[in-house]
């Protein structure tokens, strides 16, 4: 093939989210890997999953590329990998080559998201073992907040060795750096100077955008914070984290917060907002009150961090589908005036595509 390749991944802990896309940013193929570590199976495009048995990421990979054989897509065809990393720590922003520098700072992150940066990589060094000589690129999801000013950053803690790496780090980023860089194409529209945009999905944050750099965010030192989501429990007083700590232990209480919470915790039912419209049951009902009421309730805050607002911008899945969901936020936020808004599709794997290519093709970039 003439045209270059990327292989996008996102790496879970039992799962890793692979696409591949040209030059043009059209994507060629969709490829999963599930059930790593347990009974796995691999998904090539939109056929039924094959059950294979997947014990690790190296293996989970080996699968992924025997997939892309099937299809026609040699490893050689391949220009590059490109990772979406959830944490950069606070060194790391920018989109770049990963080097063994680079890999130790992604390793040395790792206390940072506990839950995220072990896979990660997992997946780099299992493509590093199978493809050595392929380029591999990492993308930050923390990076588009880079921006946010020091007193928005800091938590009130004393300057000392043990809270150094606490701080607000904020994520979401990729997505938000890409609506902001594709606004005008296309909404048709100029980039409004003070953008609300609400990522709304499975995990939820939102961004005060101001002349196009993030000023404020919803998460915070972890995705657990900031908005009601998915299985994740939000905005909670640390005192009350202390608590179920104390009373349950970390692991459970970890297990608690990320997992057991949100909107399943408040509805008994399900993370999966569409299930939840078609419910109708009062905990149903109040647990999309709820995701709606804090998306509001914080949209205050990060209007106030611009010192007003002059548009809205909805993405991620809840975002884009759930109309009755932007309509209420949308009808909660009319005390700040008519303000345009707009849907924006996301495409955070188009947007590490274009970086990681414009990356390989001048090294220096920065």
């Amino acid at each position: 093939m003439t045209q270059a390749l990327v292989l996008v991944v996102n790496a879970g802990s039992s799962s890793i989210k692979a696409a591949v896309f040209d030059g043009e940013l059209t994507e060629r193929l969709r490829i999963e890997a599930q059930g790593i570590g347990q009974t796995g199976a691999l998904r090539l495009g939109d056929a039924p999953p094959v059950r294979l048995d997947l014990p690790d990421h190296q293996t989970a990979f080996r699968a992924i590329l025997d997939g892309l054989q099937q299809k026609g897509i040699a490893g050689a065809d391949l220009t590059a990998a490109a990772h979406r990393v959830v944490h950069g720590g606070p060194n790391l922003a920018e989109t770049t080559t990963i080097t063994p520098a680079v890999r130790s700072a992604i390793a040395e992150a790792q206390p940072l998201a506990p839950l995220h940066n072990p896979h990660h990589l997992g997946a780099i060094d299992a493509l590093a073992s199978l493809m050595p000589d392929l380029p591999q690129v990492a993308a930050f999801d923390t990076g588009f907040h880079r921006s946010t000013p020091k007193v928005a950053r800091r938590y009130a803690l004393p300057d000392r060795a043990e809270t150094a790496a606490l701080r607000r780090y904020g994520f979401h980023g990729i997505s938000y750096e890409s609506l902001v860089q594709n606004f005008p194409q296309t909404t048709g529209a100029d980039l409004p100077r003070r953008l609300l945009a609400l990522h709304l999905g499975n995990g939820a944050s939102l961004c005060a955008i101001l002349e196009g750099q993030s000023v404020a965010t919803t998460m915070g030192f972890s995705p657990l914070g900031g908005l009601t989501m998915g299985t994740r429990a939000g905005e909670i007083d640390a005192g009350a984290v202390l608590h179920l700590v104390r009373d349950m232990g970390l692991e459970e209480a970890q297990t608690l917060l990320h997992h057991e919470s949100g909107l399943l915790g408040l509805s008994g039912l399900t993370a999966d907002m569409r299930q939840l419209a078609e419910t109708d049951t009062t905990a149903a009902r109040f647990a999309r009150e709820h995701f709606c009421y804090w998306i509001t309730r914080q949209a205050g805050s990060m209007i106030a961090a611009m010192g007003g607002l002059d548009g809205i911008v909805f993405t991620g899945g809840i975002g884009e589908n759930d109309s009755e969901v932007r309509e209420k936020v949308l009808a909660n936020l009319r005390w700040a005036g008519n303000i345009p808004n707009w849907i924006i599709l996301a495409a955070e794997e188009k947007h590490i595509v274009r970086q990681a290519l414009a990356l390989l093709k001048d090294p220096a970039r920065p």
